[in-house]
């Protein structure tokens, strides 16, 4: 017992490590929030463009342009998508939260397009045709119309999305960026104890998953509820 405490000290109490465990844990917080913005923001765009048709309604370049963009992102790592991005496309800036949020942010967009597209297919096509004939514009009616009622088919997958996203961001380290991971592992070479400090990170990204996990609950049972109004 006195072991696993002196165990237990030197992975988070000595010199103060447990600080350590809290800035590592705001920089995945920091990638994982401006990641999944800039994964909504391309996802909701490439989604549109892989609905779009020409006249005859056969696909549009624009949807076939997205189409090649969601197929290469989703199949290829993410850590060779991370280090590409560090080493080549952006090796002159060093910013290492910008480059990383930057990279995972259009990694998640290829999902969040597909998961956008799913919730608008979902709609009823009729609603395009109502606000059409309304004297609305196919863009119009799909802002004004298609987008508010798809959005409940959107959020819950899209909670998944960043759940995901925040677990994926471990592999940061790669790119010399200090997250909850690497701070772990770090810790584990002052120590020459791997145990203590990496189950703490473990349990650390399990508090934070589970707390996220039950806000979507609760948006979900939420969003039912206005379902039966």
């Amino acid at each position: 017992m006195a072991e696993i405490s002196q165990k237990f000290t030197n992975a988070f109490i000595a010199n103060d490590r447990w600080k350590l465990y809290f800035k590592g844990l705001g920089t995945t917080l920091e990638i994982a929030f401006f990641a999944a913005i800039i994964g909504v923001l391309i996802g909701t765009v490439v989604a549109l463009m892989r609905l779009s048709r020409r006249s005859g309604g056969k696909p549009s370049i624009l949807s076939y342009i997205a189409g090649i963009y969601i197929d290469i992102i989703r199949g290829t790592p993410s850590v060779l998508q991370l280090l590409i991005m560090w080493f080549i496309i952006m090796a002159n800036n060093k910013n290492g939260v910008l480059v990383a949020s930057l990279s995972f942010g259009i990694n998640s967009g290829a999902y969040v397009a597909e998961i956008v597209r799913a919730g608008i297919l979902a709609v009823d096509h009729g609603q395009m045709e109502a606000g059409r004939s309304l004297g609305l514009s196919q863009s119009q009616t799909m802002i004004h119309i298609i987008l508010p009622q798809a959005f409940k088919n959107i959020l819950p997958p899209l909670g998944n999305e960043f759940i995901t996203l925040l677990k994926e961001t471990a592999i940061v380290g790669y790119v010399s960026l200090t997250d909850l991971t690497r701070t772990a592992n770090q810790i584990s070479s002052r120590t020459y104890e791997p145990f203590m400090p990496l189950i703490g990170a473990a349990v650390i990204y399990f508090v934070i998953i589970k707390i996220l996990t039950l806000l979507l609950a609760m948006l979900e049972k939420h969003l039912r509820k206005s379902d039966r109004r």
